[in-house]
């Protein structure tokens, strides 16, 4: 395979920005320099920035292709195209797609479609026809009858590096407000207030009855298998401290500025929402991720829902928390790597993983020009 050169780029380190030159052979950094070069092929990026490809730790991108409208279920292959290509074109080469385990709604589609949507991801693997690199991430809700069951048989899979344990129980963790959960949960609708309490009178029921039981077999599936464990939503330091405890080292998505320092104080990674941080607030009415950062409470970025804005809001982290632009990178890219228990990716270092985007900013927007992939272009 012939050596790759790309100058004149503001290479992005975790450490450092500044203008130089990246040589790449068979899929790897072999060298990075300061300044530019005149050797024969290089690729001249005008001074574009070179940021390490993203790494994505928990997207529900791909449900929401497979569910583009209510009562619509499209199908698996069809709906994995379109996500693997968004993100890649959003300069993420390394994606843990988050399938739920597990729901409240036994119609919904995160409960018809999980051993469909993994078949779907493993064939087009196989195939060789996925630009980014994908792995799964378990998202386990508690309070549904089957999680147990239907997540037993998942978790000697390859692909798995992450488990999260989710609550979604309305008047707790993310739905303490309760008006908030109405807003969210009825769409269209238009719920009463008896619906209302009649819905949150039966999710909480299956609370009761579920969430302890199957945290604790879930827990205990899990240990030994070297899977990365996160926390969801924790909103109280008892959260924390029970997480801790269970072996968790990933608090996702803390609700408040207390969850959040209890994570830190306790050396667990705190990931919040990329979305959050270009909304400019928690679209729940929790913590703002902007504010975390302020504080030094927040480690890593998360796509979420929208794949572009892992890339957004590590920029917007540099614009509104006054971060360098190297560490506000490194909540896309090595920070969450290094999360999910990846050594080889996430920093442009010799011996790093080719995976690269070149970014040029745009109106203050940051505009992934082109995303390489172990030194082959995807987007």
């Amino acid at each position: 395979m012939a050596r790759q050169i790309f100058t004149n780029a503001r290479v992005v380190t975790p450490a450092e920005t500044f203008l130089g030159t990246v040589e790449l052979h068979a899929g790897r950094i072999v060298r990075v320099d300061l300044g530019a070069t005149r050797a024969p092929g290089a690729q001249d990026l005008e001074g574009d920035l070179l940021l390490p490809g993203l790494v994505e730790l928990h997207t529900d991108h791909l449900e929401k292709h497979l569910d583009p409208r209510p009562g619509v279920r499209w199908p698996a292959a069809a709906a994995l195209v379109t996500h693997d290509a968004q993100v890649a074109a959003a300069g993420i080469t390394t994606v843990l797609d988050a399938l739920s385990v597990g729901d409240f709604d036994d119609t919904s589609v995160r409960s018809r479609g999980l051993r469909a949507n993994i078949q779907a991801l493993d064939e087009a693997r196989e195939a060789g026809w996925l630009r980014a690199e994908h792995f799964l991430h378990l998202r386990c809700e508690l309070p549904s009858a089957n999680v147990v069951e239907l997540a037993r048989p998942l978790l000697d899979h390859p692909r798995l590096r992450m488990v999260s344990l989710m609550d979604h129980t309305p008047g707790q963790r993310q739905w303490t407000d309760l008006e908030k959960f109405r807003t969210y949960t009825q769409k269209d609708e238009r719920w009463s207030d008896a619906t209302l309490a009649a819905e949150v009178r039966r999710l909480r029921e299956l609370h009761a009855r579920h969430a302890e039981p199957n945290r604790e077999a879930l827990i205990a599936l899990c240990r030994g298998r070297g899977l990365a464990l996160a926390s969801h939503d924790d909103t109280l330091e008892a959260h924390v401290h029970d997480g801790l405890a269970a072996g968790i080292g990933i608090s996702e998505f803390p609700t408040t500025e207390a969850a959040a320092r209890a994570a830190r104080a306790l050396g667990m990674g705190v990931v919040m929402g990329a979305p959050n941080v270009v909304r400019g607030g928690s679209h729940s009415g929790n913590v703002s991720a902007l504010h975390l950062a302020k504080l030094d409470l927040l480690d890593a970025l998360s796509s979420d829902y929208v794949p572009h804005a892992l890339l957004h809001g590590a920029f917007l982290l540099r614009e509104a928390a006054g971060w360098p632009l190297a560490r506000a990178v490194a909540t896309a890219s090595h920070n969450p790597a290094r999360l999910a228990g990846f050594e080889d990716r996430g920093a442009i270092a010799v011996g790093q993983r080719a995976d690269l985007v070149r970014v040029r900013e745009v109106h203050c927007v940051p505009v992934p020009m082109a995303t390489w992939r172990g030194g082959q272009r995807i987007a």
